[in-house]
């Protein structure tokens, strides 16, 4: 198995084949179709450190890592949560894939210029804060250090691992209850790193069509309180 071959099939088939579907799965949840903004978010897979110097078509999945950050706890919408560098698009940008780069550099201090982007997916729905959300699939090709470059923004920055995702054991379901209204969505749970909610819908529908998402058992319920 090749991961970046499935990584460029899937950006290629979401283009066309799968733009009717994705878009209908993923826009079920949108509150605000005619006022929502448009943003966009980078998923950059890269080698693992200990993958690194092997040919790209060579690896699988659990030979990757994603990029990811916890956005500041001081934020007034998604504090605290798990999320890929991303943000809204500017009028400077040339299209998402422009402005998911650009947010990228700006939140984690990332090369731009090791940075390959396989593909484009259709635009996903984030209603809490009223975003068209478009995600940006990309490859690592010469990867650079990251950290916090603004810590109003972000409190951590960091990669993890693909294999640690896939694993059934840190797959739950989250739960929230808020003014008497319980919300769910899929959700992962490695060590004290918990992605749910918009990221953990996107991780979930990625991996499912890539054709690596393993099963699990979605009776796990993890419950939390913001």
């Amino acid at each position: 198995m090749s991961a970046l071959r499935d990584l460029r099939r899937f950006a290629g088939e979401a283009g066309t084949v799968l733009a009717e579907e994705l878009g209908a799965r993923w826009r079920l949840t949108l509150a605000e179709p005619d006022t929502a903004r448009d943003a966009a978010v980078l998923m950059l897979f890269a080698p693992t450190a200990e993958s690194a110097g092997r040919d790209p078509d060579s690896l699988g999945p659990d030979d990757l890592d994603l990029l990811m950050l916890q956005r500041a706890t001081t934020l007034g919408s998604h504090a605290g949560e798990i999320a890929f560098p991303g943000g809204k698009l500017e009028p400077d940008d040339a299209d998402e894939a422009a402005a998911a780069l650009r947010e990228a550099v700006e939140e984690t201090g990332l090369d731009p210029a090791g940075v390959d982007v396989v593909g484009v997916l259709p635009s996903h729905p984030l209603p809490y804060s009223n975003f068209m959300v478009t995600p940006v699939l990309a490859w690592w090709r010469e990867v650079s250090p990251v950290f916090v470059v603004d810590p109003r923004e972000s409190a951590q920055v960091f990669r993890i691992p693909v294999r640690d995702l896939l694993d059934p054991r840190n797959r739950v379901t989250a739960s929230l209850e808020r003014a008497g209204v319980v919300f769910e969505s899929p959700a992962f749970l490695v060590e004290d790193v918990f992605i749910w909610g918009f990221t953990g819908k996107l991780l979930e529908e990625t991996f499912h069509y890539l054709g690596w998402a393993k099963p699990w058992d979605p009776d796990r319920k993890h419950f939390f309180t913001l």
